[in-house]
């Protein structure tokens, strides 16, 4: 089993800027795709960035300008470095984590799916005003 924490979410001003961590914790052995997703209210969990176990990246068109992804390996925490940000990023913000299995290069659309994922942080709240 692998654990999820989040931190780093908060309220920022539009175009303020905020960093999320995702400490990853259990069983990984680096055979997880990591991914970041958000909910706000009323809507559907939306992926945001995924991270496959060689470092590759995908990231949804949404957030691509804005948001970029980096990992600590050291102490096994990903990060989302959300800037610009904007009222409609308000939302509940997720890393999840699903076990690679299949061999070959991530599919992108595939990896941005939240019910591909297996293990769930709490999740931890961002609010832009």
């Amino acid at each position: 089993h692998v654990q999820l924490v989040e931190s780093g979410g908060g309220s920022v001003q539009t175009g303020g800027s905020l960093r999320l961590s995702c400490t990853v914790s259990g069983d990984t052995n680096n055979k997880h795709c990591i991914g970041w997703f958000r909910q706000a209210p009323g809507k559907e969990r939306e992926g945001l960035v995924a991270q496959d176990t060689d470092g590759s990246t995908c990231y949804a068109d949404s957030v691509t300008a804005r948001f970029s992804i980096s990992k600590d390996n050291s102490k096994n925490i990903l990060y989302l470095q959300m800037n610009s940000l904007e009222p409609e990023d308000s939302a509940m913000y997720y890393c999840a984590a699903f076990e690679r299995v299949a061999p070959g290069p991530l599919n992108c659309r595939f990896a941005l799916r939240s019910d591909v994922y297996d293990f769930w942080g709490q999740g931890t709240q961002v609010t832009v005003s």
